[in-house]
């Protein structure tokens, strides 16, 4: 297996990872709900894109939507992975650090808490789908090519994810019966 190592295919790589590297790590974020693991999440799934470079292509715009692709599936594929493999027992949780003086910071910090114990009680599945469409914005084929599933699946995830999320206590008290 050839990598490249530098030239045009690297800087190619280089400027695919400066341009989406923000976007992506806030996929891995969302999938894990922790910024360590999706730092690893994502470090994972760029070094698989790595090790594919040459036959992902480089050099034109498409190639950037392809490479993305590649990481994005890479990315859900790793995480379930992980999953599979880690023991699931107890997780140490902390508190969301609040800034001093900063009241909308603070309710912005427990929204996102609320949202994310929400999305953690959801299945894998379901938490991966909803990411990519809704976070990451793929429509429905895309989602399911990411996934490796059929849209059918994507589009049942997706309802099923939907209506957990609308009956958790972490959002209905938050949000009452609107969630």
């Amino acid at each position: 297996m050839s990598e490249p190592t530098t030239g045009p295919a690297g800087a190619a790589f280089d400027d695919f990872v400066a341009a989406r590297s923000t976007a992506l790590w806030r996929s891995a974020f969302l999938l894990t709900g922790d910024r360590h693991k999706a730092e690893d999440l994502l470090q994972a799934a760029l070094v698989k894109t790595w090790r594919r470079w040459d036959r992902i292509g480089h050099g034109s715009s498409r190639s950037h939507e392809t490479a993305e692709a590649y990481v994005r599936r890479a990315l859900a594929t790793t995480y379930t992975d992980w999953w599979r493999r880690r023991w699931r027992g107890e997780l140490p949780t902390g508190e969301l650090p609040e800034r001093a003086g900063d009241v909308d910071e603070a309710a912005r910090a427990e929204v996102r808490h609320d949202v994310l114990t929400a999305l953690a009680a959801l299945p894998r599945g379901q938490r991966a789908v909803l990411v990519l469409r809704y976070f990451d914005d793929l429509t429905e084929q895309q989602t399911a090519d990411a996934l490796g599933v059929s849209v059918g699946t994507v589009k049942s995830q997706a309802s099923r994810a939907m209506t957990a999320l609308r009956s958790s206590p972490a959002l209905t008290d938050r949000f009452g019966d609107a969630a």
